[in-house]
């Protein structure tokens, strides 16, 4: 029955713009931005879902693949397909130099020391006006191009984002139930154990870091190619939150309640946006915070719960 809904699920999500709604582009859009943040929470849960770390920095991985891409797509004019090997090693090399010297620390310090990677990278782009034009912000990205055809229509966008969505989600499911995946949810529940089963603590955390990083960075260079202009003040510490929120919500470590739990709360915030009074337009905010706390009180491991049990029968069949 699970699996059919899963896959009752992604024959919606891939035929969406074909139905016949009334402002299907405006419907496309939320759609659009919905699948980006499940891509950016499924890298966020690599690292808070499966290997346990408190990582509030996401955003920067975020900002640094929206800037790499604007800027060489501005400069130097590549195409978005070659740009996201580069984003994924500059994703994959923010996550190394960050991960690795705050692997001693655990707990608050670990967080604490994330949050000011993303307030640096914030600071980076907004002050260093030589490079990233600073508090002006990148304008004048040129859309998605393939094969000499411009991409400027939603729904377009939608299948490109919905693609990488595809792509993500196999990888991640793969990771989860092989050699990797097992040492980071022997992390997550026990570090002293997990090392004294052999399990190389230093590798495994930046290899997470690494891969969530570069997750990260691809949505980054998607959204910069998409909406065709970034600005220092879209990559902030809320952001960070807000993904970590979507984990939270929907269940640590299930992939499926990360993607299940991003479904609810995007279009949510996006409804309250439109249904409110202009003056009253930021207490969506405090809807959302009150939504969470109730979802914490009531169903404290999120819409699907991670089931420690199901995974290690899925580890004992492989």
């Amino acid at each position: 029955m699970e699996r059919k809904l899963k896959i009752v699920g992604l024959i919606i999500g891939l035929f969406l713009p074909l139905f016949p709604f009334p402002g299907i582009d405006y419907i496309t859009r939320v759609a659009t931005l919905t699948v980006l943040y499940i891509v950016l929470a499924l890298g966020l849960n690599i690292i808070v879902g499966f290997a346990g770390l408190l990582d509030l920095g996401y955003v920067g991985f975020y900002g640094i693949g929206a800037y790499v891409a604007g800027l060489i797509s501005v400069h130097y004019g590549w195409g978005f397909w070659y740009l996201i090997p580069l984003c994924i090693c500059a994703g994959a090399l923010s996550g190394i130099l960050l991960g690795t010297p705050t692997l001693r620390l655990t707990g608050d310090y670990f967080a604490i020391v994330t949050f000011g990677f993303a307030e640096l990278v914030v600071l980076l782009i907004r002050n260093e006006i030589w490079l990233t034009r600073g508090p002006m912000g990148v304008a004048g990205i040129p859309p998605i191009s393939f094969f000499g055809h411009q991409f400027t229509k939603e729904w377009e966008y939608y299948y490109i984002i919905f693609i990488i969505f595809l792509i993500v989600l196999l990888f991640i499911k793969r990771l989860e139930n092989s050699k990797i995946g097992r040492a980071w949810f022997a992390i997550r529940e026990d570090e002293i154990a997990a090392q004294c089963c052999g399990v190389n603590l230093v590798r495994y955390k930046v290899l997470a870091f690494a891969i969530s990083a570069s997750i990260g960075a691809i949505g980054g260079a998607f959204y910069a190619r998409w909406f065709r202009f970034i600005h220092p003040d879209m990559f902030k510490f809320w952001e960070s939150i807000l993904i970590l929120c979507l984990i939270v919500f929907g269940g640590m470590g299930n992939v499926w309640g990360v993607i299940l739990g991003t479904i609810v709360l995007i279009p949510m915030t996006e409804i309250l946006r439109n249904i409110l009074p202009q003056e009253f337009v930021q207490a969506r905010y405090l809807i959302f915070g009150a939504l969470l706390v109730i979802m914490m009180r009531f169903r404290p491991n999120g819409l699907l719960p991670f089931s420690r049990e199901r995974k290690d029968e899925n580890f004992k069949s492989s």
